[in-house]
C-alpha cells in the first residue's frame, strides 16, 4: 500500500479522451490500483505517468476493483511490459521462465473452454471483485470475459439456490403455473430487486425466489457466470436503500429468445 501521484490519459468507456491526475491505493510487480472518476473499458490502453519519478508507459485496464458510481470507482491497471517499471521501487526477480507467480482455473465465457492460465496479482483482484476480466482466449482468437470456472463457482454455492433455480426454470416450462405453490410457498416471493453491475449499469426487477443465502430473479440482459454486482432486496424507490454484494453463480436459459433465470449468493464482507 502506497500512495504515489499520477496522470492517466487516453480513452475512457465513453470513447471520451481525457487526461486526469490521481494516485495508487496499492501497487505490485504487475500494476496498480487507481481510483478514477470516470467509467473506463476493460482491456483499453491508457498511459499513466509517474509524477514524482518522472517515469511513464502504457497500462491495460483489466477491470474495475469498486462498483463504479457516478463519482467513479477503483480501477486495477497492469502494465502493457512486463519489463517498465516507473514505481521506482525494486521488487523480487521472478524465477527464469515464470511470468507470474500465480496460475488460475479460467473459463472463456464464449466458447468455454478451460485452461491453467498465468494470472498477474492484478487480474486475481479484479476476480476476486467484479468476478470478470478480458483477455485474448487461445480458442476464440480475440478477446473475450474470462472468469473462475463453472465447476470452481458451484463448489461455493449453497444448496438452496441451485434449488431455487430449479423451482424457478419448473415453473417457467410447467404448464400448470401454480401446481407447485403450496410446495414452495416457503421461498416463492416476488420482491422488487436492484441489480447494478460494477460498471454502474442498473436494473430495477423481482425475485422469483429468495432465501438467507441468496436469491433467484428473470432478466433479459447478459449477466456472466461468476460476475460481481450489487443488489437491493427489497428495493424500495421511495425510501433508504443499502447495496450488498453479490455474486452470479447460476444462469439458465428462462424460455424466450433473450430470458434467463440467473441464481444470486450474497457475499460476505471478507470475501
Amino acid at each position: 500500500m502506497i500512495t504515489i501521484p499520477l496522470r492517466i490519459s487516453g480513452v475512457d468507456a465513453n470513447n471520451q479522451h481525457f487526461s486526469e491526475d490521481t494516485r495508487t491505493v496499492t501497487i505490485n510487480r504487475h500494476g496498480a490500483r487507481v481510483p478514477v472518476s470516470r467509467p473506463l473499458a476493460s482491456g483499453r490502453v491508457l498511459h499513466i505517468a509517474n509524477l514524482v519519478s518522472h517515469q511513464d508507459a502504457d497500462f491495460r485496464v483489466i477491470g474495475p476493483l469498486t462498483p463504479t458510481t457516478e463519482k467513479g470507482g477503483d480501477w486495477g491497471i497492469a502494465c502493457v511490459d512486463p519489463g517498465e517499471n516507473i514505481w521506482a521501487i525494486q521488487f523480487p526477480p521472478l524465477p527464469a521462465g515464470q511470468a507470474s507467480q500465480s496460475k488460475a482455473l479460467l473459463e472463456c465465457r464464449e466458447c468455454r473452454s478451460v485452461a491453467l492460465l498465468d494470472t498477474s496479482l492484478v487480474e486475481i483482484e479484479v476476480l476476486e471483485s467484479s468476478g470478470i476480466i478480458t483477455r485474448k482466449c487461445p480458442s476464440c482468437g480475440y478477446s473475450t470475459p474470462f472468469g473462475y470456472a463453472e465447476k470452481q463457482i458451484a463448489m461455493a454455492v449453497p444448496s438452496e439456490v441451485n434449488a431455487m433455480v430449479g423451482e424457478a426454470q419448473a415453473r417457467e416450462t410447467s404448464a400448470s403455473p401454480g401446481a407447485d405453490q403450496r410446495r414452495h410457498r416457503r421461498v416463492a416471493l416476488q420482491l422488487p430487486a436492484l441489480i447494478r453491475d460494477y460498471y454502474n449499469h442498473v436494473e430495477i426487477t423481482k425475485t422469483e425466489n429468495v432465501s438467507k443465502g441468496g436469491f433467484c430473479f428473470r432478466s433479459d440482459k447478459d449477466y456472466l457466470l461468476g460476475q460481481g454486482i450489487m443488489v437491493v432486496c427489497p428495493y424500495n424507490p421511495d425510501g433508504s436503500n443499502i447495496e450488498t454484494r453479490a455474486r452470479v453463480v447460476r444462469r439458465q436459459e428462462a424460455g424466450g429468445a433473450t430470458r434467463k433465470i440467473y441464481g444470486v449468493r450474497y457475499l460476505a464482507d471478507r470475501e
